[in-house]
């Protein structure tokens, strides 16, 4: 018969708590897709209505399609435009949302989700990706890359365009 201290159970509990507070994408690894215009994932803030540069570290996979566990499907009317672009080294979408389909603000100027803060997550099979949402002018892109190269992770602040060149229509 085994014996536990009172102070070991109290811990594996705390553990154990924690753990399942996690957002999902924080406790399991997704690999998401960007593979045509209508077969993609685009991270957003985990509850409809959350400002998206709060929520960078704990963003959540949308799909287009199902993708399985971790992910969820885009509210129904929110992609208005996708336009698909890629290369060996990269593959990417860019295109316009309609912010009221998830409750974002026209104040929110968006936020950038990426493999430095969503740990564990790949894209296309690749660990490096990077993925604005800019709910105040409704454009968003997301580029994954087989090289650190390929990604621009260093200026989110720069917006879409700059940091994901492609057709924002």
């Amino acid at each position: 018969m085994f014996r536990f201290s009172s102070g070991v159970l109290v811990a594996f509990a705390a553990i154990l708590l924690v753990a399942m507070a996690l957002p999902m994408n924080k406790r399991a690894g997704v690999d998401i897709q960007v593979t045509s215009a209508s077969h993609f994932c685009s991270y957003l803030p985990p509850h409809p209505g959350d400002n998206v540069g709060a929520t960078e570290n704990d963003g959540i996979p949308f799909c287009t399609t199902a993708q399985g566990a971790g992910t969820q499907t885009f509210p129904s009317g929110f992609i208005r435009t996708a336009h698909f672009a890629s290369t060996s080294s990269y593959s990417q979408v860019t295109g316009r949302f309609d912010r009221s389909k998830y409750q974002l603000s026209s104040t929110d100027g968006g936020g950038q989700y990426d493999n430095l803060d969503i740990l564990g997550n790949t894209c296309n099979g690749w660990k490096y990706f990077v993925n604005l949402i800019e709910p105040d002018v409704e454009i968003y892109c997301i580029r994954c890359c087989k090289n650190k190269a390929d990604c621009n992770l260093g200026a989110s602040t720069y917006g879409c365009g700059r940091i994901v060149p492609g057709d924002y229509s």
